[in-house]
């Protein structure tokens, strides 16, 4: 008999470049489908994290407004419990502050 449970699996990330990253190699390396997986603010607030990078980084002596760091980034995406293992390694090795399942 198989086991067909499922985990949902959440990740905090300082960037949305590292977010963004963690959304492509649960796609590419686990194979989920890219719509069940979901990225938003980890706050209230409207974020492209809390820290600078890639597109979101200042360049020379101009700071973006455009693009408010107000917190960290969420991903999160229902997996079936076999997955669970190679999921919390993805995120780990892409510097999830914060690694929780439910």
């Amino acid at each position: 008999m198989a086991d067909d449970a499922t985990v949902t699996v959440r990740a905090d990330f300082e960037t949305r470049e590292a977010a963004d990253l963690a959304v492509e190699h649960l796609v590419q390396q686990v194979g989920i489908s890219r719509p069940d997986v979901f990225v938003q603010s980890a706050a209230a607030a409207n974020t492209s994290g809390s820290k600078a990078s890639g597109g979101d980084a200042s360049h020379g002596n101009t700071s973006r407004v455009d693009a408010p760091l107000a917190g960290n980034i969420e991903v999160s995406v229902d997996i079936e419990v076999s997955q669970h293992p190679k999921v919390n390694r993805i995120f780990e090795d892409l510097g999830a502050l914060r690694v929780s399942s439910y």
